[in-house]
């Protein structure tokens, strides 16, 4: 049998039928397929292919193959800014769309936007200003055609916490500004960097699980927050866990007013209302849409008109009118509090990400198109950047904008250019309007969008499904809620990294049988019909070898073996005389792996038991074959299938005299 071709080679032969009994009839002879090694490369070619897979998996380039230079450099054009790729086809009907859908999420966003900025412990306007700049920059760089861009509910929390931590918003405005830029800075620093450099697999550390009790305890923390707008209290705790928060509520009963209280359930029943209509029949979105810019103005006229009688509801009182301002020169790059910044930016970087590429692939897959990641990456983090010279704050992908978006049928990310410019009106002409909005309106907005965060039909598929990523969603949720919200999210991805480790270190091994009349090998304990073959022990291992498992799968292999030998002696079966370790699964090996694999042989052998591979994958076979590895297990010892290993090994032992 050798090992020395470069392909291989499907010899045709005959079927083999196996019997489990000791009594095989002699069967004709047989081709056994040669296990052969993968192409060969040098050690720069196979560098060069690894870290192609690693960071250029997708080949973006695959457009510019056999074309002209010219060519190539629309191509790169249309690959760095997608406008110029749909922008040619563009047409009167698209805009007609756009405009529709555009209008639609400004009505969303405008309150929203205020709204956020609040949840930051920002002043309002910055939440206005944050969507203008970021959606124009969006639409520029941005491969989705329904993500609506700007503040959203998650980073505005952690943003807000994290911050309110190390400055207060009260006592020291002006510095917690500065640090609130800084970090969206360093946001989208991050945020850019990981698509240049294409290192978006780091965000896959933040899994569904983890995400899932993440976003239900903040919005838990969030609403409860906003008990505080609700019931008018002026003395609330800045503590972001559920204990202190409760506290507050209920030692501050004497601040509590009953025309906020009024004001404020009666809207939040109203928005809620418009929520359970618009979910009940999709095409009423705009019900939802409309419904917070409607609750504003219903709520200031009322505020204006009994201003006399009413001084129990808070207003927001005077928003400067006019464009975005620089913020270049509010930047706090050294001092004490620029860890604090930094930090600060990495985790709602992160956060920001996640959720906005994972709303602009959720509604890609809805009109199927694809939604490249490492460009969003970039989109967002550029606009990030672009957002702190212009007194923004943290923006991304907002799901219940985008969910508007897509409902009032945009086409195009000019939607996000018609949005924008209906906040720029908003900025230049309508902010005296807003004077008397209550706050009492923008919290019950905040309840309204983030109660949709908590997902509890995935949380009891996860229970029903995977119970590690259960816990991992239970740690994430308990621990926003009484320990803090970065702590709570930092303790969910240690219990991810953890089950990674687990399934790295812990491999799944089993036994494997043959189901009769066929060549096939399955799990005997799954397959009913599988049974064992006299005188084979058959495992299976279903992950790479690496040094940080080694040990246990010898342990392990060692012990499937022992189990074996008491199975046959209490069942008077054949006596055990080879092992065959399938191999298939197994996609990588390293040094200590190649090692483990000779100490079983040798601890087999010294048992009079014969270790037989099964199947090594291309990367694997090379590595065995440049160790020296195969030479000790001569030419019995590898084999391109088990059913070809169990039939050939057979007829060895029916030849012996």
């Amino acid at each position: 049998m050798g090992v020395n071709s470069n392909r291989v080679e499907h010899v045709a032969c005959q079927e083999t039928s196996l019997a489990i009994s000791a009594e095989v009839a002699v069967m004709p002879p047989m081709q056994i397929h040669k296990v052969c090694l993968p192409p060969k490369q040098t050690t720069l070619q196979k560098l060069k292919h690894r870290l192609t897979e690693i960071f250029f998996p997708d080949d973006p380039l695959y457009r510019c193959k056999n074309q002209t230079w010219f060519k190539k450099l629309i191509l790169c054009l249309q690959f760095f800014f997608p406008i110029f790729q749909w922008g040619s086809e563009y047409n009167v009907s698209l805009l007609r769309s756009d405009v529709i859908s555009g209008l639609t999420i400004a009505s969303l966003a405008i309150p929203q936007g205020i709204s956020y900025a609040k949840l930051a412990n920002l002043p309002p306007i910055v939440g206005l200003y944050s969507s203008f700049v970021p959606p124009l920059i969006y639409s520029l760089l941005g491969s989705s055609r329904h993500l609506a861009v700007g503040p959203v509910s998650i980073a505005s929390l952690v943003m807000g916490s994290m911050l309110s931590e190390a400055v207060s918003p009260t006592e020291d405005p002006i510095l917690y500004l500065r640090l609130a830029f800084t970090a969206t800075f360093f946001a989208g620093l991050f945020q850019a960097s990981l698509g240049l450099l294409r290192l978006g697999f780091v965000i896959d550390f933040l899994s569904k699980a983890t995400l899932v009790g993440f976003m239900a305890g903040a919005a838990v923390i969030v609403s409860l927050q906003q008990l505080k707008g609700l019931l008018g209290i002026v003395h609330f705790t800045s503590k972001m866990q559920i204990i202190p928060v409760v506290s507050s509520v209920l030692s501050n009963k004497d601040e509590w007013s009953w025309q906020t209280i009024v004001m404020g359930f009666g809207f939040l029943f109203f928005l809620l209302t418009a929520r359970h209509i618009s979910n009940r029949n999709p095409k009423l979105f705009w019900v939802t849409a409309a419904a917070p810019l409607t609750s504003v103005i219903l709520s200031t006229l009322l505020v204006f008109l009994l201003k006399s009688k009413v001084h129990g509801i808070t207003i927001i009182g005077h928003l400067p009118k006019g464009l975005n301002p620089p913020s270049l020169n509010m930047l706090y790059f050294s001092g004490p509090y620029l860890g604090v910044a930094i930090k600060t930016g990495i985790v709602t970087g992160i956060l920001s990400l996640t959720e906005g590429i994972a709303v602009g692939r959720t509604f890609a897959a809805l009109k199927n198109y694809q939604v490249d990641g490492n460009k969003e990456m970039m989109a967002i983090g550029i606009m990030n950047i672009a957002g702190t010279c212009s007194s923004c704050y943290v923006t991304t992908g907002s799901f219940s904008r985008s969910a508007v978006s897509y409902n009032a049928g945009a086409q195009t990310a000019v939607s996000n250019i018609v949005m924008a410019s209906a906040v720029l009106v908003t900025l230049l002409f309508l902010m005296p309007l807003f004077y008397y909005t209550p706050n009492v309106i923008l919290a019950a907005i905040i309840i309204t969008a983030v109660i949709g965060l908590i997902d509890y039909q995935a949380a009891y598929k996860l229970w029903k499904v995977d119970k590690l990523d259960f816990v991992a969603c239970f740690c994430s949720f308990f621990g926003v809620l009484f320990i803090s919200v970065p702590l709570g999210l930092a303790i969910a991805v240690a219990v991810s990294v953890f089950k990674i480790l687990l399934h790295v270190t812990r491999p799944n091994t089993l036994i494997l049988g043959n189901i009769r009349g066929t060549q096939i090998y399955q799990n005997l304990s799954r397959y009913r019909e599988a049974s064992r073959i006299p005188s084979f022990l058959i495992l299976a291992v279903e992950a790479p070898i690496y040094f940080a498992n080694s040990t246990y799968l010898q342990e392990r292999i060692l012990r499937w073996v022992r189990e074996e030998e008491e199975w046959i002696k209490e069942n008077n079966a054949n006596t055990l005389k080879c092992v065959i370790l399938d191999m298939t699964a197994v996609t990588a090996i390293d040094t200590s792996g190649i090692d483990t694999v000779c100490e079983i042989r040798k601890m087999l052998e010294k048992r009079s038991l014969q270790l037989v591979l099964a199947n090594p994958v291309g990367t694997v076979m090379e590595k065995l074959h440049q160790s020296k590895v195969l030479d000790s297990f001569g030419i019995y010892g590898l084999y391109l299938s088990v059913g070809e290993a169990v039939a050939h090994i057979s007829s060895l032992w029916r030849a012996q005299p």
